[in-house]
């Protein structure tokens, strides 16, 4: 088939670990014989302008407009963003976007990232290839939340031929929205395509040599928290827990980079933590934290299915996570593994009875054993295949 990918997530050579998870996905596609196509529109503002699109956004505009990463080709037309206008700088996004993944008649388009993708839904859909909108998490869990995009987001999913998520809590969502504005095609199908985890890079090993490796102290409980230091993730939240368990010799580190950091250096010296800010490490050392590692603490208010936790499972460590979006599906042991609120003293006790009693490795990594990139392509493959084989006139529109 020859696909095209709509998305406003993907890794270029400024941002290598942007998105890596959904190059990990499109990889497994171009090995499958499929003609791939990416196109990865960037934010572009006139050079007076340009400041005003921020530290992140303004490094993101520096990508080539053209480049290859990994099995697949990526194509970044710029649209032009204005500041605090976000319903039309996703008007913008949609017409670059749109006219650029039609180039060479695909078969069938995914936006895998909803928002802003679905903006484009329509004008992929009129020039009559099947399209499909893959939810990962906040490109609907918080868009939905805002007044002035959470029917324009409503409105693609409505339009699109099919639904796809990386959890059911999330796929639900989603299909609550498509009814929202008006129940969608008929027809139109909705797929839970989950996240793979590359179960050779992230497995269980030896914790001495893995902190040898990475220069750690060979004694003391470790508790990872890994993702941006954002908001929505709530370092500020894993520290405080952190510092409640106060447990003698534990350390907690952070791999991530974000705006939070200088707040959360400054929460860790208040409270006397012993707290490393490690950055974004790359994927082949990652492991290695893992393995390290004697918990994950994940805090975060909003999720899809969260990346970080299949790792941590398949690496043999336990985690301990909030209750957000599809994060209590892949747990082993909810009970002992999940908290339901927010409040920091909770989220200290169970961190601690899993550091005193972790399971068994052997239930960690089978949590995840089934979630191979193969599986998750399966399952979309099978979706586009079924999509573009229907004729034209009982296709989902």
């Amino acid at each position: 088939m020859r696909i095209h990918v709509l998305t406003s997530l993907y890794p270029s050579p400024e941002a290598p670990l942007e998105g890596i998870f959904a190059r990990r996905k499109w990889d497994e596609v171009a090995r499958r014989g499929h003609d791939l196509r990416v196109v990865a529109p960037v934010p572009w503002a006139p050079g007076a302008l340009a400041p005003l699109l921020g530290e992140e956004r303004a490094r993101v505009a520096r990508a080539p407009r053209a480049s290859r990463e990994g099995e697949v080709g990526v194509h970044r037309p710029r649209f032009l963003h204005v500041p605090r206008r976000a319903a039309g700088n996703a008007r913008a996004f949609a017409r670059v976007g749109a006219a650029e993944a039609l180039r060479g008649a695909p078969d069938a388009v995914v936006v895998d990232y909803a928002w802003p993708g679905a903006a484009a839904v329509a004008r992929l859909r009129a020039a009559g290839p099947p399209v499909v909108v893959n939810g990962r998490g906040s490109d609907v869990l918080l868009v939905r939340e805002s007044p002035g995009l959470r029917g324009p987001l409503a409105a693609g999913l409505a339009a699109a031929s099919a639904l796809t998520a990386v959890s059911q809590d999330l796929l639900d969502a989603m299909r609550e929205l498509r009814a929202e504005a008006g129940g969608g095609a008929p027809g139109a199908p909705a797929v839970l395509t989950p996240n793979g985890v590359d179960q050779e890079r992230f497995s269980p090993g030896d914790r001495a040599a893995a902190r040898a490796r990475l220069g750690l102290a060979p004694d003391g409980d470790l508790v990872l928290a890994v993702g941006h230091l954002i908001p929505r993730k709530d370092p500020l939240l894993a520290l405080a827990a952190f510092a409640r368990m106060a447990r003698p010799g534990a350390r907690i580190a952070f791999l991530g980079r974000g705006p939070l950091e200088r707040e959360v250096r400054a929460e860790a010296q208040r409270l006397g933590v012993d707290a490393t800010l490690a950055g974004e490490r790359p994927p082949e050392e990652l492991g290695d934290w893992y393995r390290a590692a004697d918990a994950l603490l994940l805090t975060s208010s909003r999720e899809g299915r969260p990346n970080v936790v299949l790792e941590a499972l398949a690496s043999g460590l336990p985690p301990v996570a909030t209750d957000a979006g599809g994060t209590a599906e892949v747990l082993p042991d909810r009970e002992a593994m999940l908290v339901r609120g927010r409040d920091p003293g909770e989220i200290a006790a169970k961190l601690a009875r899993i550091l005193d009693a972790p399971p068994p490795v052997d239930t960690l990594v089978g949590a995840v054993a089934p979630l191979s990139w193969g599986a998750s392509v399966d399952a979309l493959e099978g979706l586009l295949a079924d999509l573009v084989e229907r004729p034209t006139e009982a296709r989902p529109r």
